[in-house]
C-alpha cells in the first residue's frame, strides 16, 4: 500500500522550517528518528548513482568544540542534537566505480559481466572525459542534493536544521583527519530542536513570488 504525503501537510512543513540559529541542547533526536534521517542521506539521488560523498556525524563533544572554533563560534555546532559534516570525493577513480558496479550486481541479482557498458560509460565520462577536469565541482553538486533531501525530510518530521557553509573547510579537514582519505569538507548540518527563545522562528519567511522563480515555456 502506497503512502502519499498530503499536499497541505507538505506545504505547511516547508513553511514551518527555517534555518534554526539557536538549538535547545537538552533535546535529543530519538534514535528511530535519527535512523530515518541517516537513511535519507544514504538514499539521496546522485549522478549515475555514484554517491561521491561521506557524511560524518560528529557526536564527540571535544571534536565539536574544535569545529566550533572553525565555524565562526556558531553555537549550533555544539548545542544541536546531531552535527553532520558533508564531505565530497575529490577525484573519481576506477575503484569507486567498480564498487558501484559490484553493488549493483549484488542488489539486483545480475551477472556482473552484463554491466560492462555501465562501467565503461562512467569511466569514460568521469575519469577520462572533459568532466574529469572539474570532477570535484561535480561531486560537490551531488553532495548538495543530499543536503536538500535531508532538510526536507527533517522538516516533515518537525526536526529543526541549520545548513552551514560558515566554516573553514580546510580546518575541518585537519580536525577530522581527512588528509589522504580522498574526501574533503564542503558544508555541515546542525539538527535538533529549536530553543524557545530563538527569535528567528517567529520571523516571516521571505521568498520571491512564485512567478519570479518558476516560469513555463
Amino acid at each position: 500500500m502506497s503512502r502519499v504525503v498530503d499536499n497541505e501537510i507538505l506545504y505547511k512543513q516547508m513553511q514551518w522550517r527555517y534555518a534554526c540559529k539557536k538549538f535547545d541542547p537538552t533535546k535529543i533526536i530519538r534514535e528511530a528518528d535519527w535512523n530515518i534521517l541517516a537513511e535519507t542521506l544514504r538514499l539521496s539521488a546522485s549522478s549515475y548513482g555514484l554517491q561521491p560523498w561521506k557524511f560524518i556525524v560528529v557526536q564527540n563533544k571535544e571534536l565539536r568544540e574544535k569545529l566550533k572554533t572553525h565555524s565562526w563560534g556558531q553555537s549550533p555546532v555544539t548545542d544541536a542534537s546531531h552535527f553532520v559534516v558533508l564531505t565530497y570525493k575529490e577525484k573519481m577513480d576506477a575503484a569507486h566505480i567498480e564498487k558501484l558496479v559490484e553493488q549493483t550486481a549484488k542488489v539486483r541479482e545480475l551477472d556482473i559481466n552484463t554491466l560492462g557498458r555501465f562501467r565503461d560509460v562512467m569511466t569514460k565520462d568521469l575519469i577520462h572525459g572533459p568532466l574529469s577536469q572539474t570532477i570535484d565541482q561535480w561531486a560537490q553538486r551531488q553532495t548538495y542534493i543530499a543536503m536538500g533531501s535531508f532538510l526536507t525530510t527533517a522538516a516533515l518530521m518537525e526536526i529543526d536544521t541549520l545548513p552551514m557553509e560558515g566554516l573553514d573547510p580546510d580546518a575541518y579537514d585537519r580536525t577530522l583527519e581527512l588528509g589522504g582519505t580522498g574526501y574533503k569538507t564542503i558544508s555541515a548540518i546542525a539538527c535538533g530542536y529549536r530553543a524557545t527563545d530563538d527569535k528567528y522562528q517567529h520571523a516571516k519567511k521571505v521568498r520571491f513570488d512564485l512567478s519570479d522563480v518558476v516560469t513555463y515555456k
